[in-house]
């Protein structure tokens, strides 16, 4: 793939990614474990969406060092766009109360974060901070990726949760599904390396 469209689709990807968790956390029902933090810190500090969202990503950088996690491209492009396009969406995006509004705003950013985690995986810039964590815990600690990951959601989902966060069934919805969901969408995106070309394989990647 020319290296001008993955650019193209990483910088779409992100684009939508962020403005994908503005419709979700507009929708009042519930949002993702790390954003259920957000909000939570983001209510205490009096700091927006966004900033809140830059500043955990650079904190979640620092957690790289000890497990000698190299960041990337799409790693530096994630940290410093995510949280301003949310705030981007969560100033156009009207807060809904009614209950179908609430499903449909919800399922309507479930979608694109599905589509833009594929666009943006499968441009191969590198994870996301939070992800290259996870991947940090797997490779230096010789964790599974899945006990990873449910280890750092669920301590981050608690301390939003205390914080105030949103949990709600956005949010079980969100951990069953987003799974499925970028499975169906990444291969659709995916950079084909020249052995997955030649086994009919597509690459295994993260996103945020």
């Amino acid at each position: 793939m020319p290296l001008i469209h993955r650019l193209l689709r990483l910088a779409v990807g992100l684009f939508a990614y962020g403005f994908a968790i503005a419709l979700m956390v507009r929708a009042g029902v519930g949002v993702a474990p790390w954003d259920v933090l957000t909000q939570g810190l983001s209510k205490h500090t009096g700091l927006s969406f966004g900033l809140v969202t830059f500043l955990t990503s650079l904190v979640v950088l620092v957690l790289w060092i000890p497990l000698r996690q190299r960041p990337r491209f799409g790693t530096v492009a994630n940290t410093l766009s995510i949280g301003p396009v949310a705030d981007f969406g969560l100033h156009v995006l009207p807060q809904q109360s009614v209950w179908w509004a609430q499903g449909l705003t919800f399922a309507g950013g479930l979608l694109l974060l599905a589509v833009a985690s594929g666009l943006y995986i499968g441009a191969d810039f590198g994870p996301g901070p939070r992800d290259g964590l996870m991947l940090g815990l797997h490779r230096r600690l010789g964790w599974r990726v899945g006990v990873a990951r449910t280890a750092i959601e669920v301590t981050v989902l608690a301390a939003g949760w205390l914080l105030g966060g949103q949990v709600g069934i956005g949010t079980a919805a969100e951990a069953l599904l987003i799974g499925p969901l970028v499975a169906i969408t990444l291969p659709l995106f995916a950079r084909r390396r020249a052995a997955a070309a030649t086994t009919g394989s597509t690459p295994v990647a993260v996103a945020t």
